[in-house]
């Protein structure tokens, strides 16, 4: 734990250093009257017109086409909880760097202090033309799902990162772990605990609940919260625990997090840290695969893990093996959307990106099921996959 707060320190000092991690600079030179003349007044005012004649020449002439919102209302921040819109602007500045130092990719933190659903919709639709794509960051569940879904209208790409970019480099992790403990994706059973945003959008692609290409179920799965094993009408369930369980669980099982792991190929953690013991992964079946994403402290020490019996340990953290980081999907995920002019996120753009992220290991071991979140490649080729499964589903301007 030293470690961590080391870090901790670093990053507060290099913040005030800095005075924050991102800045705006001019595309166009501003040297002489003449370039003032062309940037702006009066030579400004024809593209304007341009733009008023047709809106789509917005993604030609300004930086709309490759511009990103990173939007949130700091009720979920990290690990943390809700501490509110002005102390989210560090992580929203910190997603912005990504976007930019891994996809090239330009984008502006907006933190809201408006919390209900509707308000939140209603200041996106307000400031969505500046954008080409809208990236929800930290709301906090169930609120995040209404705003969503609300915002699938409005023309533009929306994604609620914390729910899809982390499902999308879980279940590329998954994949691959598959193949280097030599199991069948398909034939997989796997527990998942954690029903909040991540738990949600893991469970929907696990199960192709939203169909697209490329999907494929795994065989069983059984999801978890605090109170054990979900299943239909227990009482106390949310509505949306109530659709995780239509999602798994056929057999009504009931009992703790560790009787639902008998027999289970997969584990997969998206809750708190240490839950688990050498001895629950000893009730899975062998050459278990544990991928534990709880942040700083996953929900098993990788070490116990292995004692356990698992072959293929993950986590969050970067100084494991296996770092399971949605760094490796949404700079390329969204790059692809803006350079098809994607009006919407399709489950076959998920999926594309799914593929393209596993297949950036092209022979995984148990020791690597992913690519270094520091490989370059990674965006562009989850961008390109990405483009192509826009344009493929029909899902572009113009």
């Amino acid at each position: 734990m030293s470690e961590l707060h080391d870090y901790n320190q670093l990053s507060l000092d290099r913040h005030r250093q800095t005075q924050g991690k991102i800045e705006t600079s001019s595309r166009m030179r501003l040297e002489s009257q003449e370039d003032l003349s062309i940037a702006y007044t009066p030579g400004v005012a024809r593209p304007c017109e341009v733009i008023a004649e047709d809106p789509g020449e917005a993604w030609n002439l300004t930086w709309k086409g490759r511009t990103v919102a990173v939007v949130s209302d700091g009720s979920a921040i990290l690990g943390l909880g809700d501490l509110g819109p002005l102390a989210s602007l560090p992580v929203m500045e910190g997603k912005s760097a990504l976007f930019r130092e891994f996809a090239g990719v330009d984008s502006v933190p907006i933190v809201l202090d408006v919390h209900e659903p509707e308000e939140i919709v209603r200041t996106i639709r307000a400031i969505a033309p500046t954008f080409g794509a809208i990236n929800l960051e930290d709301i906090s569940a169930p609120r995040c799902f209404e705003v969503e879904d609300a915002l699938q209208d409005i023309g533009i790409p929306v994604l609620h990162d914390d729910q899809h970019g982390t499902a999308i480099v879980l279940l590329a992790a998954l994949r691959n772990a598959a193949r280097a403990v030599d199991k069948p994706f398909s034939r997989l059973r796997v527990v998942l605990n954690g029903a909040g945003a991540a738990g949600r959008a893991i469970a929907r692609l696990l199960t192709c609940a939203d169909g697209g290409d490329h999907c494929s179920a795994v065989e069983g799965l059984r999801i978890c919260d605090s109170k054990g094993i979900i299943w239909e009408g227990r009482p106390g369930n949310t509505p949306v625990k109530e659709e995780l369980a239509r999602l798994s669980n056929p057999e009504g099982m009931t009992g703790s997090l560790q009787d639902a792991l008998d027999g289970a190929d997969a584990f997969i953690g998206v809750s708190r840290g240490n839950l688990l013991h050498a001895e629950d992964i000893q009730r899975m079946a062998p050459d278990a695969i544990v991928l534990a994403m709880a942040n700083p402290t996953p929900e098993i020490d990788p070490d116990e893990a292995r004692a356990g019996g698992a072959l293929v340990v993950g986590t969050g953290r970067s100084d494991y093996p296996n770092q399971v980081n949605n760094v490796l999907v949404f700079p390329g995920l969204f790059r692809g959307a803006l350079e098809a002019r994607a009006t919407r996120f399709t489950p076959s753009m998920q999926f594309a990106a799914i593929d393209a992220v596993a297949a950036c290991v092209e022979h995984p071991t148990p020791m690597r099921i992913l690519p270094s979140p520091f490989d370059r490649s990674v965006a562009v080729r989850v961008a390109r996959a990405v483009a192509r499964a826009a344009r493929d589903a029909g899902v572009c301007h113009g």
